[in-house]
């Protein structure tokens, strides 16, 4: 990558914190992403577009590849990338629409199978019908 995908990068002596440049800023108090020895932690994502839209009208699998894509510019922003999840957890307000989040889930990451949890919730922020919040492993430059 030539160009960092970060905005607001700030450090602190161990963490720092970035967001995404591909995505509108957090509209509440957090960021992103939060890395620490390695490790990056992915704040909730939600169906929402990159001008800030939420998009909670949009149908359950459009939501979905809405918050996964996402996970993916968070992560570029944290500078790692799926291949490097180690846990994934889901939020849904319908458990029933499980599966199709599953199908869409496993066409995304392919055959890496990280670890995960759903939580079947009464509501979410915006109307929205999912939340994804993940933690990575971060590529220091001093492994493989």
């Amino acid at each position: 990558m030539t160009n960092s995908p970060t905005r607001q990068t700030t450090t602190s002596s161990t963490i720092r914190l970035a967001d995404s440049t591909a995505m509108t800023p957090p509209l509440g108090h957090y960021s992103h992403v939060a890395v620490h020895n390695g490790i990056a932690h992915i704040s909730g994502q939600l169906p929402v577009d990159t001008d800030g839209t939420p998009a909670a009208d949009e149908p359950f699998d459009t939501q979905v590849r809405m918050v996964l894509c996402n996970l993916d510019y968070c992560l570029a922003a944290a500078g790692t990338d799926r291949d490097h999840l180690i846990s994934v957890t889901v939020y849904v307000t319908d458990i029933a629409q499980w599966p199709e989040f599953d199908a869409i889930y496993a066409e995304w990451l392919g055959s890496y199978r990280p670890a995960r949890a759903v939580a079947g919730v009464s509501s979410l922020h915006y109307g929205a019908a999912v939340e994804v919040q993940a933690v990575a492993a971060v590529n220091t430059g001093s492994e493989e």
